[in-house]
């Protein structure tokens, strides 16, 4: 369901990122918020990545479940992880990234969508 198409609604998941770095829990370097997921490049800080990511997807969940005053499930179960080396190119990877939305066809110039941020860009 293309819940965060509602620009409010994408702010909450980005007001969790941003939690996540205030509690020092992960530096994000490049993000998305999409229709309908996510995509978030961060380095790890403490904790683990399964906790950070059920964390983000419970309080961005409760957030838009308060804002709409409804009980939706937002997000399916697991999610999807790939560790970076040392000699993989973030600026590269974060410009993939924040690209997600020019790819989808949902933007036709990359700086006109306003779910986005990058450390680089």
């Amino acid at each position: 369901m293309p819940i965060f198409s509602d620009f409010g609604l994408g702010r909450l998941v980005v007001e969790q990122f941003r939690k996540a770095e205030d509690l020092g829990l992960a530096n994000s370097l490049a993000w998305v918020v999409m229709p309908d997921h996510f995509h978030w490049l961060i380095e790890l800080r403490k904790g683990s990545l399964g906790g950070l990511m059920q964390r983000t997807k419970s309080l961005s969940t409760k957030s838009v479940n308060l804002r709409l005053d409804r009980k939706l499930c937002l997000w399916q179960p697991g999610f999807h992880d790939r560790a970076l080396r040392r000699e993989d190119d973030l600026v590269k990877l974060a410009r993939y990234v924040v690209a997600n939305p020019l790819r989808a066809g949902l933007v036709k110039r990359f700086g006109d969508y306003p779910l986005w941020d990058a450390i680089w860009v």
